[in-house]
């Protein structure tokens, strides 16, 4: 007499697809919002260093004092120089002045008041040539005292009182910058980009309206930061050297507990995934071919299915490939069946 197969009891998964929102994960870099490099205009000896490093202050502030007798000294000099073409000016103007009725009156010749003319013409341009090497003189002046050109956070001082400061290229005197709001970085490869836009382009992906992205900040100890951030700039460029697209967030700051040069963890949500498929993961078995699920065909038998797997949601894995809609997948009693087991589906989940 033929035994009669006994059906082992299991509780099933019915895979339905469903749109999901989809948060892409990124290591980020904090930046400054403005960062400006504080340099000297002229040369001379750092008389102070007013500000304290590492401190806020103020658009406006002064932060270096360059000894100012010398550019106090040359202004003085252009003063001198331009009253005396002005005095020089105004006898030339006398002196039009006196031949105009005179050779009106032919008591004096037009050559004799062309010569006038020009001299006049000639003093009023070297007027105007001393006034700007005054304006000149005042603006160097100006220059001795460096003031801070935004509001901002300062690094320290790259020179001492006394130090002999010249305006050349590697002359960063220090930096301010603001802190906010402030922003971070996150650095796309081309691979993850280019995988996006063929789900894009194959409508399984759907991109928030003008990159409309939230950004959440996860910090290092695992806190999350309280304020979100919204994506302010995608390159439109790849960068050749690392071979990814910069994308930029920002955030308020208010207490300044982001700081420049610091990684974060930086979670990218407003995209919807369309039509996921949704597995809970207590389902997903480990193989030596690979990932796997066990399904109930319409015999109630078990066949072995390989899945690629994709991201992770909450309790759940997305499964690329592998099964669709409808399908039974076991969700309990898996370490009972193998291929071609006999079941008995108890629940439906």
């Amino acid at each position: 007499m033929e035994k009669t197969e006994t059906p082992v009891d299991v509780i099933t998964y019915v895979v339905k697809p469903q749109s999901i929102p989809l948060n892409f994960s990124f290591v980020g870099v904090v930046q400054s919002s403005h960062a400006v490099e504080i340099r000297s205009r002229v040369e001379g000896y750092l008389q102070k260093i007013a500000y304290k490093e590492g401190t806020f202050v103020k658009e406006g502030d002064l932060l270096f004092q360059i000894d100012p007798k010398q550019f106090e000294a040359v202004v003085k000099e252009a003063q001198a120089n331009l009253q005396k073409e002005q005095a020089i000016l105004w006898q030339a103007q006398k002196a039009v002045d006196r031949y105009k009725p005179l050779f009106e009156q032919k008591a004096a010749s037009r050559k004799d008041l062309d010569d006038a003319t020009a001299v006049l013409l000639e003093e009023q341009a070297s007027v105007s040539m001393y006034q700007a090497k005054l304006d000149e003189a005042n603006l160097n002046l100006g220059y001795a005292s460096i003031r801070s050109p935004i509001s901002g956070v300062t690094t320290s001082s790259s020179y001492q009182e006394g130090s002999l400061i010249s305006p050349n290229a590697n002359g960063i005197m220090t930096k301010v910058s603001v802190l906010d709001p402030i922003w971070v970085v996150l650095n796309v490869s081309e691979s993850y980009f280019s995988a996006s836009l063929d789900e894009v382009a194959k409508g399984t992906l759907l991109l928030p309206k003008d990159n409309d992205f939230d950004v959440t900040i996860i910090l290092l100890d695992g806190s999350e930061y309280p304020y979100k951030g919204k994506v302010s700039f995608v390159s439109p460029i790849f960068d050749q050297s690392t071979g990814t697209l910069s994308t930029r967030a920002v955030f308020p700051n208010p207490k300044m507990v982001l700081k420049p040069g610091q990684f974060v963890n930086a979670k990218v949500s407003g995209a919807t995934k369309v039509n996921a498929i949704l597995v809970p993961q207590i389902a997903v078995q480990q193989g030596i071919a690979g990932r796997f699920v066990y399904i109930v065909n319409r015999q109630n038998r078990v066949e072995t299915r390989l899945v690629q797997t994709g991201d992770w949601y909450g309790e759940n894995w997305e499964i690329k490939s592998g099964i669709g809609q409808n399908d039974q997948i076991i969700l309990l009693g898996t370490n009972k069946v193998k291929d071609g087991t006999l079941v008995k589906v108890m629940q439906q989940k």
